[in-house]
């Protein structure tokens, strides 16, 4: 609810800032409309962090290295996106910006764990921060999607604190606060949208969906039900939950670098576009987003929380519903040659 009243503020006293569609190609809307959405997100996040910090003083949040760590990570995140919205910054001065970000999950003990000598996980770790930002920032290009997405993955993680029952964990607080401010978004960014995420949103998001992402999938170990470490596991959960913005990275950076051009280059050629072009609606594209969200929600709790051994027939109906997803887009996405970027 408060997240609604926010962005029924933001939208009433705020006109100018993050404007988009002018002269731009990244949205699929043709009108401009406020970037908004990544100042409540941020809001709530600050005010998630900060109610933890009260209603648990002996938690001493600001001697915790991990959750500072992520705070000032998801604010440098913020900060970038605010002033591309604002000033369209340089590639170069996000992408630095985003080196940053990783930095600090790294210097704060939040890093990928799966190499024996540390540069190397640190190295991953960097790619890993750097390409969720920029595939969250992507996906962004049509109502609703990116926030569906985002609450998937958002409530898969919660469930699976809340199944393990614990309670004690600060994650369920600012979970809490990012899904409400995800949800309460929703229903202005849904088609016709009144206002975009923007890259505010999105690089916001992208740090928080990347430093998540490896606390639980990619070293699940730590959380896991039973403390049983599989790497598969680890694997095939991330799949499953990022399945989408990766469908999506892998199809458009393929069909721009077998066309000749950057795939850094913004252009109306992602999934969702394609999806446009053979005969779905704007709607229909969120709400098959959301059904394959609610698939993936569904087979990671169970997988995350009730398996502790995997077993063929699991694995192969899992990797069917990977396969038949991420095929099924890229086949349409490459049968429209003639929609370039």
């Amino acid at each position: 609810m408060f997240g609604i009243m926010l962005n029924i503020l933001m939208l009433r006293f705020v006109q100018t800032l993050g404007m988009r569609n002018k002269d731009e190609v990244k949205r699929w809307s043709s009108t401009s409309k406020p970037s908004l959405g990544g100042i409540t997100f941020y809001l709530c996040f600050l005010l998630s962090f900060l109610a933890y910090s009260f209603i648990t003083p002996e938690a001493h949040l600001f001697l915790n290295i991990k959750v500072l760590g992520l705070l000032f990570a998801s604010t440098v995140g913020f900060m970038l996106g605010l002033f591309d919205d604002a000033y369209n910054t340089k590639p170069l001065v996000k992408l630095i910006s985003q080196i940053l970000a990783a930095a600090i999950l790294i210097f704060s003990g939040i890093y990928i764990k799966i190499f024996d000598i540390e540069i190397l996980n640190y190295i991953v770790t960097v790619l890993w921060v750097v390409g969720i930002m920029n595939s969250i920032n992507m996906l962004d290009n049509m109502d609703a999607v990116s926030t569906i997405v985002a609450i998937s993955v958002f409530l898969t993680i919660l469930l699976k604190i809340i199944y393990i029952g614990d309670w004690n964990n600060i994650d369920i607080v600012i979970l809490l606060g990012i899904l409400a401010a995800l949800i309460g978004f929703l229903f202005f960014n849904w088609n016709p949208s009144k206002m975009f995420m923007g890259d505010t949103g999105s690089q916001f998001i992208g740090v928080l969906l990347a430093a998540y992402g490896i606390s639980y999938f990619i070293n699940a170990d730590v959380a896991s039900v039973n403390n049983s470490y599989s790497e598969w596991k680890n694997i095939i959960s991330l799949s499953l939950a990022f399945l989408l913005p990766f469908t999506d990275t892998i199809t458009v950076f393929y069909k721009r670098i077998a066309a000749g051009k950057s795939p850094f280059v913004g252009g109306k050629d992602h999934t969702t576009h394609h999806l446009s072009y053979v005969g779905l609606k704007d709607r229909q594209i969120a709400l098959l987003f959301a059904f394959i969200s609610l698939i993936s929600i569904a087979m990671n709790f169970y997988l995350m929380n009730f398996v502790t051994k995997l077993s063929f027939p699991l694995v192969l109906v899992i990797l069917l519903v990977i396969f038949v997803v991420f095929i099924t887009f890229f086949v349409i996405a490459n049968k429209n040659k003639n929609k370039s970027v």
